[in-house]
């Protein structure tokens, strides 16, 4: 459906929405809605939502005109309409999106007075270039982008259709970007990895960074999120990609499609993530490694060594009194000499004759 959607100023149909959206409904169709809210202030014209049904009680105090509800929750007489789906956060989520989309301002195009767009560059019509934007040479800029306020597109660049770099974020030279992503103020892709050799004196040589960032479509890189370009090869972010604040992708990882990154990860050099991965934050991620497809690594950990089965891992030291730490730290330290100490003690009591078997 698009922006012409009936009534979308004075919010939409809840009927409507069903027809889009799917879900059983139950009450007045015409019942219409305009912005999400939380339960506990939600008011007439609101639509919330309740995620798990063991909080069902919290629909007793909820005012607002619709609520989406699991399958089996019973939300009472007190709605006017009520939206029961299989999945209530999912069914949020495209619903916002649907709302974002309706109340936004028409999208422009063409550029503004004060961008700098080099004259070798191709930007379709439909794109918009925003102030002090700078599009250098050879770059392309697809249909319906937008280029933010104090944005950097480099020369060479490619900037696919319907992808939103929103103000001072970066994409450098010949690195790509692909359709429908969205880079949040601050992102910078393509700049240089860390790589440096020694020479005799000890004294760092750079090593010229070659490569590219190429990212697939539907990626979202959070606010001050770095991905470095490749040092030979290319650092790759696959299709459907979620990237929070704050994260640091290294040169020439490779990031499978879907998987998702929160906030503050560090993934050091050539490092390789599978699909559908979730990757909890403040994870350190060591280079070289590998993790399998469907991994979910827990918040803090330290990812030391490959991960070659999926599954759920934690490395995480538990938080803990302070005295409490220390004696247990001091012991971690101590833990091989331990675990030598055990197998002499085991081998000893292996060797030694067993008296019901004394044939004296």
């Amino acid at each position: 459906m698009s922006q012409s959607a009936s009534g979308a100023g004075e919010g939409l149909p809840v009927a409507e929405i069903v027809a889009r959206l799917g879900g059983r409904l139950l009450g007045d169709g015409s019942t219409r809605v305009g912005r999400f809210a939380p339960l506990e202030r939600a008011g007439p014209g609101d639509i919330a939502f309740l995620n798990r049904p063991e909080q069902a009680a919290a629909l007793q105090q909820c005012r607002a005109s619709c609520v989406i509800v699991p399958q089996a929750v019973d939300a009472g007489e007190g709605f006017a309409a009520v939206i029961r789906v299989d999945d209530p956060y999912l069914y949020y989520a495209r619903l916002s999106q649907w709302l974002l989309e309706l109340q936004s301002p028409p999208q422009q195009h063409g550029r503004h007075p004060a961008a700098w767009v080099d004259a070798a560059a191709q930007v379709d019509a439909l794109a918009w270039i925003d102030a002090c934007a700078v599009v250098e040479r050879d770059a392309v800029i697809g249909a319906r982008a937008w280029i933010g306020a104090g944005c950097f597109v480099g020369r060479g660049a490619r900037i696919g259709a319907d992808t939103r770099m929103l103000p001072h974020s970066v994409v450098m030279h010949d690195c790509r970007v692909g359709e429908r992503c969205t880079l949040h103020p601050g992102a910078v892709v393509g700049a240089d990895g860390f790589g440096y050799a020694r020479d005799a004196q000890g004294v760092g040589v750079k090593i010229a960074q070659t490569g590219r960032v190429v990212i697939g479509n539907d990626v979202d890189i959070g606010a001050n999120t770095t991905v470095d370009r490749g040092a030979l090869d290319d650092t790759s972010i696959g299709d459907g990609v979620k990237i929070d604040n704050l994260v640091q992708v290294a040169h020439n990882v490779r990031i499978g499609n879907h998987t998702a990154l929160a906030g503050c990860v560090g993934i050091a050099g050539s490092a390789r993530i599978g699909s559908y991965c979730f990757i909890g934050g403040g994870v350190g991620i060591a280079g070289h490694l590998e993790i399998a497809d469907h991994t979910v690594i827990g918040g803090m950990s330290l990812v030391s060594r490959s991960v070659r089965q999926p599954g759920h891992y934690t490395g995480a030291f538990p938080l803990d009194r302070h005295e409490n730490w220390s004696a247990n730290a001091a012991a971690l330290r101590h833990l091989a000499e331990l675990r030598d100490r055990v197998r002499q003690l085991e081998s000893r009591l292996q060797a030694r004759p067993n008296p019901a078997q004394d044939p004296t």
